[in-house]
């Protein structure tokens, strides 16, 4: 603006909205946990690409742990109730769908509107099955005591290297569908180094889900998590 020729800048107010978001999204994710906590009731955030295997993967670890702890499962999806009856179907446990209307991944409000019609006071694991996608529901904190990733041989062994956020947030990775390994040159080796590149902490599980090879060991890691969270 010219006044007297004088040039004057006007102040502009600039509002850092993603950051904001992500701020607002942490805050209501510690709260949740907590709240969780003191519930005793533990949250698996579980995470992959479309096609990975990830309800067949549940179906099977499902029915090796739900005569040891009582278990809740939420289905996140776009649209339809496809994977919530299968579960349900398959093992019995407490199912229910949640739309995200459009939206690729869930955050921490989401996930407290899903668990508000959990049977929550009579559940010691609740596992969220997030929306399919390698992105998205990486950068959100849903209030998970733990955050897990199906990744599916098909996919290749190269894909930490491609979507560095997703493993490095991921506390244990399970690698599907390794009966198909000889079809597919993937290097199971290979793809454990660029995992640890990513998050040298990170667990990783060769699973079968189609067989069952495998799966006693993610049951395992996730029965002692719950425990584990129950107890501290």
């Amino acid at each position: 603006m010219c006044n007297h020729g004088i040039h004057i800048m006007e102040e502009v107010k600039v509002i850092e909205i993603k950051k904001s978001i992500f701020e607002d999204n942490d805050r209501d994710a510690d709260n949740l946990r907590a709240d969780l906590k003191k519930r005793g009731v533990y949250l698996l955030n579980l995470m992959s690409a479309p096609g990975s295997g990830k309800t067949t993967t549940l179906i099977h670890t499902i029915n090796r742990l739900k005569d040891k702890i009582r278990i809740s499962v939420m289905e996140a999806d776009i649209d339809s109730d496809v994977d919530a009856i299968k579960i349900k179907e398959a093992t019995g446990v407490e199912s229910i769908q949640l739309h995200t209307g459009g939206m690729c991944h869930l955050d921490a409000e989401m996930t407290r509107q899903g668990l508000d019609n959990v049977s929550i006071d009579n559940t010691d694991l609740v596992i969220l099955e997030n929306v399919g996608n390698l992105v998205c529901p990486a950068e959100f904190d849903t209030g998970a005591v733990r955050n897990a990733m199906i990744l599916s041989v098909p996919e290749g062994h190269d894909k930490p290297l491609k979507y560095p956020l997703m493993f490095s947030v991921c506390d244990v990775v399970v690698i599907n569908k390794i009966d198909v390994m000889p079809y597919f040159d993937f290097d199971l080796d290979k793809c454990k180094e660029y995992i640890h590149m990513r998050n040298p902490k990170a667990t990783v599980i060769p699973v079968c889900a189609k067989t069952g090879e495998g799966i006693d060991q993610f049951a395992e890691w996730l029965l002692n998590e719950v425990r584990n969270w129950q107890n501290k």
